[in-house]
């Protein structure tokens, strides 16, 4: 396995390299901006689950520990006010999700950037020989594939994490819609 590696590496020019070295930093972007937001957004929704069945069950006091709390603070309560804390709570929940959609998007054309230039080196080989057979060629050829398809393994990742996390944003928006038409209702 190694020595299949190290080989690769030794056939394949610096572009193509490059190019995988650049899809292996974006599936780390990917993975790091997934686990990271997914934590948090799951932590955001159990602490907005609870002070939505706090406000339900107890009163229609504003839980200080909620991110309403504490965004409102000792403020005068509006529905502006309310509003405007919505905005900035997903806002902030958000974050980060761009990462996710603009490596989906780009991933899979610098796996085939690398693809061509493989592509296009290889070519460049056989230029000075006379004779080529397809059982030269396909090897190079196939090698020069890796990158189109590590482009799409990783743009098959941003994607699916990022369907994941808009998701979990929209439930947490969810409830703090709730916890906002409660407290306005002044239930």
């Amino acid at each position: 396995m190694i020595d299949t590696i190290l080989n690769y590496i030794e056939t394949n020019g610096a572009i193509t390299l490059g190019v995988l070295a650049l899809l292996s930093l974006y599936l780390i972007i990917t993975i790091w901006i997934f686990i990271y937001k997914y934590l948090e957004i799951s932590s955001n929704i159990n602490q907005e689950i609870n002070s939505l069945e706090s406000l339900i069950i107890n009163d229609s006091r504003i839980n200080p520990l909620s991110s309403i709390g504490q965004y409102v603070g000792h403020k005068p309560i509006s529905k502006e006010l309310l509003e405007s804390c919505e905005i900035s709570l997903i806002r902030e929940a958000s974050s980060g999700l761009s990462w996710q959609s603009i490596i989906s998007s780009t991933a899979p054309f610098i796996g085939l950037f690398g693809t061509v230039v493989g592509i296009l080196e290889s070519f460049a080989k056989f230029a000075n020989t006379s004779k080529v057979s397809f059982s030269t060629i396909a090897p190079v050829i196939s090698e020069a594939l890796v990158a189109t398809a590590a482009g799409i393994f990783v743009a098959i990742f941003a994607y699916t994490f990022h369907q994941i996390l808009t998701r979990k944003i929209y439930l947490l928006n969810t409830y703090i819609k709730s916890q906002i038409n409660l407290i306005l209702s002044g239930k």
